[in-house]
Order: C-alpha cells, then structure tokens, then sequence
C-alpha cells in the first residue's frame, strides 16, 4: 500500500470518487458528521458528493433532514437527523466541560445552564424559529444571561450540546434556532456510552478511511488513549495494514482501487477531505500544506486531481453568474484548462447558474 493509493481509496470511502444517486442527508449520515461552520461551502461539501442541487440541500437543512449544531470538536457540522441523538449522548459531554471550564470566571455553572436552558425552551416553544440576536434579547427580558457577562455563542452552544436547541428554517440568509425535540423527536431507545463510540468509530472509518488512530483522535476529538480503546473494541469491524509502523483503518466494504478513475474536484473550504484527519501527507504534500491552510485552522477551498490537492480556488457571486479564481500550486496553463474543464461542470450543475474561470 502507497501513499497514493490511500488518497485512492479516500476518495471512494468519501463517495468523491463518482456521482452518488444519494440524497443530501444520506451523504451526511455515511460521513457521520460534517464540519460546517462556512454555511455556504458546507453545503457544497455535499453537492460535490451527490447530485442535488443548492436549493435541494438548503430544503433538506430546512426541512430538519439534516441539522446543523455543534458537536464533536467545538465547531459547526452537520449532522443527519438520525444520529443526532446518539451522537449528542456520545460527545456533548466532553465539549460542555470545555464551555464549563471558559465560564467558570463569570461563576456560572451548569446549574445556572440549566436555568438558562429551561428559559430558552420556553421561549422557542411551539415550533417559533428565532434567530440568536432575538432569544438573547428575550433572555436579558427575562432577566438571564445578562447576570453572567456571557457570551451569546456559548450560550447557544451550551443549549446546543445540552440537546435543547439545533438549527432552525433560514430567516432570509439568517440562520435561527428551533427545539431540537420539535424537529427531531427523542428516539425510544438510547445508546450506552459503549455502543455510541463504537458506532462513532465504524462510521469514521467506513467514510474516512483508510486513517489512523491519530486522525480519528483528532476528528472525534476524544484522547488517543479513549480511540485506542474503542479500535481495540471495534477492530474485527475493521480491515486495516501498515505503511512505516503507522496503522491505517478502514471499512470492510471498500472500493477497489484496481479500478480507480481520473477525476478532478473543486472541494470547499474545511472539506471532510482534508479536515478530518490529523497527518494528511496522503492528499496534499507537505511543502504546500501551508498554502492550502493556515496553522490558526482555517482551510480554503482545494482542487484535487487523483486525490491530490493541486491548488485552491474562490468564488465570487455575481448578478447573473459566478466567478472562479484558480491559484494552482506548480500547473502548466494548458493542464490548467484541462482541469478546470473537467471540475467544473459538476459546480456549475449544482449552483444552476453560469460559471466564468478567470
């Protein structure tokens, strides 16, 4: 196994590797989570994966197919309303110890949370989607928030991963919040801690794949020696091999990469592709790392070739079309047409608007 032929099978285990005829929301489940804190290139995160266009990804976010919260690490993702529950069980304990820890200063702790979050529900009852600006207002209303010097995110963020509140429908190009429980009802039966991880663990591996314990480490964010435990727990689930005494893991079913085919994507900013492992030599070399993302986190929208990154690209909305700026990283202008030629036309299908290159 090479280097090369492990950004091969990424490719496929990230359903990159041809148009899938899944919906919006069975992409996001296959990924498990999705980093989505840029609203606009996360949503084209799944329209690079699958056939649907914008406004059919914007209707599944809306219509609570797919919620968007924070959880994992401390940021935004997606999520498929079907594993929110479990996986809220699984991780928002660790990130609410990190918010604890930061509001600790201003002498609030999870009993005033509590209270917080009860007015929070009270507020947002009977299926109201309000937007943070409007609930903070009505909490410093009723007297709350405004005690503690808090900040409005961590407020949000706390209700988020106490399972209270997620996404709600887009007011305009603001972004509210809704009952978690009004859009996406409790499931009968929950998980144990135990089956959550190693149901986290498999659907990491089967979709990012082939990755190391480092990289799910870094993606779930629970310590290495918890993800050591839960591949020990999970490993006859799993196929694995060893290139320099480094462990790799991936799915049972994969793709063979006997039949591998060219292809050319124009990927968005913090894509599952680069984001969610922790060494990522495999997709893009280490000499052009840092003109694809910067040591603070933050990563720009990539193009890859063969399952290598080989330049970045923006967007910039027009009246009537888009405008593509490409920056590659070592290309030949006449390979340049041939890249663009060929990542284009799926961005062009999925915005439904014209593209100009420049």
């Amino acid at each position: 196994m090479t280097h090369e032929k492990i950004s091969h099978l990424r490719l496929a285990s990230q359903k990159l590797d041809k148009t899938s005829a899944s919906s919006p929301q069975e992409i996001v489940r296959h990924l498990g989570a999705m980093q989505a804190q840029d609203y606009a290139m996360a949503k084209w995160a799944i329209g690079s994966r699958c056939d649907s266009t914008e406004k059919q990804i914007e209707e599944a976010i809306n219509s609570g197919k797919i919620i968007r919260t924070h959880i994992l690490r401390p940021t935004w993702h997606f999520v498929a309303a079907d594993d929110i529950h479990w996986m809220l069980d699984v991780s928002g304990p660790q990130v609410k110890r990190m918010i604890l820890a930061e509001t600790k200063k201003y002498s609030c702790d999870e009993k005033e949370f509590d209270k917080i979050n009860s007015a929070i529900e009270k507020i947002l009852a009977g299926n109201n989607h309000l937007t943070r600006e409007e609930i903070i207002q009505e909490l410093t209303i009723k007297k709350f928030s405004g005690d503690y010097k808090l900040s409005p995110v961590l407020i949000m963020m706390y209700a988020e991963l106490d399972g209270v509140v997620c996404n709600g429908k887009m007011k305009g190009k603001q972004m509210t919040y809704a009952l978690l429980e009004e859009r996406v009802p409790k499931p009968q039966s929950r998980l144990t801690k135990e089956e959550g991880l190693a149901k986290l663990a498999k659907r990491y591996f089967e979709s990012h794949g082939p990755a190391t314990l480092l990289d799910f480490s870094w993606w779930s964010g629970f310590s290495v020696t918890t993800c050591k435990n839960i591949i020990n727990a999970t490993e006859l689930q799993l196929n694995s091999f060893t290139i320099d005494n480094q462990t790799y893991w991936f799915g049972k079913e994969y793709s063979n990469t006997d039949k591998f085919r060219e292809s050319v994507h124009f990927l968005a900013a913090f894509d599952e592709y680069l984001i969610s492992y922790k060494n990522r030599e495999s997709s893009i070399l280490l000499e052009h790392q840092p003109k694809a993302f910067t040591k603070n986190g933050i990563f720009k929208p990539t193009i890859v070739e063969n399952g290598k990154v080989i330049g970045t690209w923006k967007r910039t909305i027009k009246k009537d079309h888009v405008k593509i700026e490409t920056d590659f990283f070592n290309e030949t202008e006449s390979h340049k047409k041939e890249v663009l030629f060929e990542g284009i036309k799926s961005f062009e299908k999925y915005l439904e608007t014209k593209i100009a290159i420049e």
